[in-house]
């Protein structure tokens, strides 16, 4: 069966998550390409609607959106996922892998595109914590009031 690391990130607080989902609850990403919406319960968070950016492969091949099919296939590139050239124009030729999610894939990528919506008019109170007041032997304000005589 299919396992998979998954790394969920949050693009507005800039932090990412790491979970893995195999046997049955990977079935459901099999089949599925890069930029495709997937719901957040098949990983573990309800309510999130994900979206996948990326990934790789099991030998550490990157998944390259514009590669169509789930195969490893070497590609000529000039830049982008999987190429970053070292002098103007330079063009390279890299192994690649495409960009359906296949059990060959050992890792996907995956941005939080939807929040889930909390429920109008349900507040969290805020409680705050009372103290006793001190009484006047402790050194605190009296409770009796005084006059003054003259």
């Amino acid at each position: 069966m299919a396992k998979f690391k998954i790394i969920i990130s949050d693009p507005e607080t800039g932090k990412a998550r790491f979970t893995e989902v195999e046997g049955t609850r990977a079935v459901p990403l099999i089949g599925k390409k890069t930029g495709e919406m997937v719901n957040g319960s098949v990983v573990g968070t309800p309510g999130y609607k994900l979206q996948i950016t990326g990934g790789s492969d099991k030998d550490g091949f990157p998944i390259r959106p514009n590669v169509h099919g789930g195969v490893r296939i070497r590609v000529i590139l000039s830049e982008g996922v999987g190429f970053h050239s070292h002098r103007k124009g330079e063009r390279r030729r890299k192994t690649l892998r495409g960009n359906v999610i296949t059990e060959d894939i050992v890792q996907i990528n995956m941005k939080i595109v939807e929040k889930p919506k909390k429920a109008k008019g349900v507040k969290k109170a805020k409680v705050k914590a009372k103290t006793p007041e001190k009484t006047e032997k402790e050194g605190g304000p009296s409770t009796e009031k005084t006059t003054q005589t003259t």
